[in-house]
C-alpha cells in the first residue's frame, strides 16, 4: 500500500485524504520537508494558487518540492495543483512562481469566476466521469511528451495531461465521491 502525502498548506486537503484511502493508499498530510521525503507520491490539492505558493515559500517547501519532481515523485494537482505543477502560466499575479515539472502552459481561472462553476461529464483517460470545475484554468499549449487525459466544453479544452509521474487535471474529482481519479493516480505511484 503506497504511502501518499496531501500538500496541506492551503485548499482540499481532507477531501483528497479520503479519496486516496478508498484509492487503496495510506494518506498523509505534508507541511515540512521531512514529512515530503517519507511519501512515496504527493497530491497538491485545489485551492488558491498564489496562496499555495506564498506559503510553500513562507514553509520552505518551495525548493524540496521542485527537488522531488525533479527526481521523480509521482505528483498528481488538482485545480490550483494544476497551476503549481505547470512550467509556465498564463494570467498569475506578478512574480507568481510555480513548483513546475509539466511542460505546459496553463491559464488560471480560464473558465471564469466563482460564480462560473459548473459541472460537466468528460472522458478521462478512457473513462466517463463528472468533473466539478470552481475558477478552473485550462491548458493553453503543452509539449510534445505530455499526453491530454481529457478536454471539456466549452471550446474542447484541455483539462486533464500527463507527463511521465506528473498527472494534472483542471477540475475537482475530489468533490464528487467518484475514485477513479485517484485510483489512476495511486496506481500510477504504485507502477513507478
Amino acid at each position: 500500500m503506497p504511502t501518499i502525502g496531501v500538500l496541506a498548506l492551503q485548499g482540499d486537503v481532507r477531501e483528497h485524504a479520503r479519496m486516496l484511502a478508498e484509492a487503496g493508499a495510506t494518506a498523509v498530510a505534508v507541511r515540512r520537508p521531512a514529512e515530503l521525503d517519507a511519501v512515496d507520491g504527493l497530491v497538491i490539492p485545489g485551492g488558491e494558487s498564489t496562496t499555495m505558493w506564498k506559503l510553500a515559500d513562507t514553509f520552505d517547501m518551495l525548493q524540496p518540492l521542485r527537488v522531488r519532481i525533479k527526481e521523480g515523485m509521482p505528483t498528481y494537482g488538482s485545480c490550483a495543483g494544476m497551476i503549481m505543477l505547470a512550467d509556465r502560466i498564463e494570467d498569475g499575479i506578478a512574480g507568481q512562481q510555480t513548483i513546475g515539472g509539466i511542460d505546459m502552459v496553463v491559464r488560471r481561472n480560464a473558465f471564469g469566476r466563482q460564480v462560473d462553476s459548473f459541472e460537466s461529464d468528460l472522458d478521462f483517460a478512457g473513462e466517463r466521469v463528472r468533473a466539478v470545475f470552481i475558477r478552473a484554468p485550462w491548458v493553453e499549449s503543452l509539449g510534445a511528451d505530455v499526453e491530454v487525459l481529457g478536454r471539456c466544453e466549452p471550446g474542447d479544452r484541455i483539462v486533464a495531461v500527463r507527463q511521465g509521474p506528473l498527472l494534472a487535471t483542471s477540475f475537482h474529482p475530489e468533490l464528487t465521491g467518484d475514485v477513479r481519479v485517484h485510483r489512476y493516480f495511486v496506481d500510477m505511484v504504485r507502477e513507478l
